[in-house]
């Protein structure tokens, strides 16, 4: 999928002074607050047949992760280590500005900003994904699709990407003698084994105001853009500055605070998810 950059910055400029002047007095288009989130819903266990799967709206923007478990060589620098691969596809009929075709640098920048922050915290214990030392070890996919795209894609992927992980199951692995193969045994499962639990929290600036979650109109008017990831004791465990513009250093602090509290609330909507709260 390719982004067409044209359509996807269109705004009138009424509209756009109109968001810009409300943000100003600490008010928004749709009435939330500069540090509120839309309407969050998570739905664990979304795909049947995968191992591990979600679906996430925050407000109009809906995106679906889904988990593959496989068996493979691991990486030659990291021959005792299982190994995550993160994908991101832009599905054509969530935007008007998404094109078929391969992934474009959006949707590249938005799997990478993820794969960031799981991987450097080692939020899976890759550890515990091997098989044979040095030759086999689990694979673990996960794929993620934006299905309706009206802002705030990143926050939205990470819920459904962390949502997906908690929900794997891997299947048993045992060599099979006769052929000296690995054999998955989807009848006999166990969790993914995961140390902590990420969320992001976006960030934007319009006329020097922080504001979090930004619709899809907010962002087209958005100077610059901050997302933040936390894990669940409140530490940084990834950060990607978007946009033309700067942050001030006294913004970023205010930005990690803002984002830091937020954290909470998309982790307790992760907790209320699986307990049937959601």
């Amino acid at each position: 999928m390719s982004l067409t950059p044209s359509s996807e910055q269109t705004i009138s400029k009424l509209k756009r002074v109109t968001i810009s002047t409300l943000v100003a007095k600490g008010e928004r288009l749709d009435g939330r607050k500069p540090d509120e989130y839309r309407t969050i819903e998570i739905i664990p266990n979304y795909i049947p047949k995968a191992e591990g799967s979600a679906y996430v709206r925050i407000g109009g923007t809906a995106v679906v992760a889904g988990v593959k478990i496989g068996v493979g060589a691991p990486f030659p620098d990291t021959p005792n280590d299982g190994v995550l691969t993160v994908n991101a596809e832009f599905v054509p009929l969530a935007s008007p500005s998404f094109e078929p075709g391969p992934p474009d640098e959006n949707a590249i920048e938005l799997a990478r900003v993820i794969d960031r922050s799981l991987r450097e915290v080692r939020a899976i214990d890759l550890s515990k994904l091997v098989i044979i030392p040095g030759q086999q070890v689990y694979i673990v996919w996960l794929d993620i699709y934006v299905l309706d795209h009206d802002g705030n894609l990143l926050d939205a992927s990470m819920l459904a990407a962390m949502t997906a992980l908690l929900a794997t199951k891997m299947p048993k692995a045992t060599i099979d003698t006769s052929t000296d193969r690995v054999v998955l045994d989807k009848n006999e499962v166990s969790p993914l084994p995961i140390n902590h639990k990420i969320v992001t929290v976006s960030v934007g600036k319009i006329n020097n105001v922080l504001i979090i979650d930004p619709d899809i109109d907010e962002e087209r008017v958005i100077e610059a853009k901050l997302a933040i990831s936390f894990d669940e004791n409140g530490r940084i465990v990834g950060m990607q500055k978007m946009g033309m513009s700067t942050f001030t250093a006294e913004e970023v602090i205010k930005s990690i605070k803002l984002g830091r509290e937020k954290s909470k609330e998309l982790l307790k909507a992760i907790d209320d998810a699986f307990e049937g709260k959601g």
